[in-house]
């Protein structure tokens, strides 16, 4: 088992440029035969550095152990629960690509975790104490004088029991470990999404198409720094690059047949609807429906006119479109900018002397 925890107390790291102070936090990893002890600091205590410190301990102890009994921190535990906790979909991730699982301690049973804090409490003593007189300026020179006294305490001889720490983890822990992947772990993120009329999701301020059969459904979505996953009712339905130099990614199969398929929206029933509110109206849905790569990329911004035409009143709406038209930004959050100012209630032409 690898017990892991932070220490409450931080290190302060000062900006050599601006003499900023920052407070960075230690992260304590141990295994419960030896104790043999990692520690590392890093800025938080958020889920990429909760992740990549466990991928340098692994790297440290050389191996991988076969039960992760971390304590209930939100990177590590999304749901606390006494006898069913549920880790996050990242931690799990992690936990599969190394072959190991993960049994969070239970909360409020300081038993579970007995040999997690007896380590805090270690590395705070041998450690923390003997650099609290020291100045850092970057948080790798930091962790260059963890890692000394690190072999220094590892090292120690144990003052009720024979040996140290490392003597029992080359006897105990070492012959246990199982090997280390020969490919490393991919860090990715956890999203949920809606599926829009227009059958992409945004994530991010990017969109991203599905099939149009899940229009309405709820997706999850895996987050890579290369790829963009999606996956519906456990089943991977499509891969996006996640980078690009559209804010639209669309892959031509998951186009319905016709566009009448989405609840019986349509680019002729927009422009019918835009119609009944006034030209300016028509001229913005117009704008939304022809200036995307697909008819269909412009639904959201459409509805999004709807909204407001039921929020403010289609008199409303169409001077908004008027002005957002004049100012040349025909554009749905434009529109509704206006809207919320109140500037569609003051007359175009007293903007136009002012200006």
């Amino acid at each position: 088992k690898l017990f892991i925890d932070y220490c409450g107390p931080t290190m302060a790291v000062i900006d050599a440029s601006s003499g900023e102070q920052r407070s960075a936090q230690l992260f304590v990893a141990v295994l419960g035969a030896s104790s043999y002890t990692y520690a590392e600091a890093t800025w938080s205590q958020s889920l990429p550095d909760w992740i990549g410190s466990h991928q340098r301990a692994f790297a440290f102890f050389g191996g991988v152990p076969e039960l992760l009994v971390p304590d209930n921190l939100r990177a590590a535990v999304r749901t606390p629960d006494r006898y069913d906790p549920e880790p996050n979909a990242t931690y799990l991730d992690l936990a599969r690509h190394y072959g190991t699982a993960i049994l969070p301690a239970r909360p409020y049973k300081p038993k579970d975790k007995a040999k997690a804090e007896v380590a805090v409490q270690v590395v705070e003593r041998w450690v923390l104490a003997r650099l609290r007189h020291q100045r850092f300026f970057s948080l790798s020179e930091l962790n260059g004088a963890i890692a000394e006294l690190l072999t220094d305490l590892n090292a120690r001889p144990f003052q009720k029991l024979p040996g140290s720490r490392r003597e029992l983890f080359e006897q105990l822990d070492r012959p246990a470990l199982k090997a280390l992947p020969a490919q490393p772990f991919e860090y990715a993120e956890w999203r949920h999404a809606k599926v829009g009329i227009d059958y992409h999701i945004s994530i991010e301020g990017r969109f991203y198409s599905v099939p149009h059969r899940l229009v309405g459904e709820r997706v999850e979505v895996r987050l890579s720094a290369e790829s963009v996953e999606v996956m519906h009712r456990g089943q991977r339905v499509t891969v996006h690059p996640r980078r690009g130099a559209q804010r639209f990614s669309t892959l031509e199969e998951h186009m319905p047949k016709a566009h009448q398929a989405h609840r019986q929206w349509s680019p002729g029933r927009f422009m019918n609807w835009a119609q009944t509110i006034g030209p300016a109206t028509l001229a913005v849905v117009k704008h939304q429906l022809t200036d995307r790569p697909h008819p269909e990329h412009g639904y959201r911004a459409c509805l999004g006119l709807l909204k407001q035409a039921r929020s403010y009143g289609p008199q409303r709406l169409e001077a908004a479109c008027a002005r957002a038209l004049a100012i040349g930004a025909p554009q749905s959050r434009s529109v509704s900018s206006i809207l919320q100012q109140g500037l569609d209630q003051q007359p175009l032409e007293a903007e136009a002397d002012g200006q």
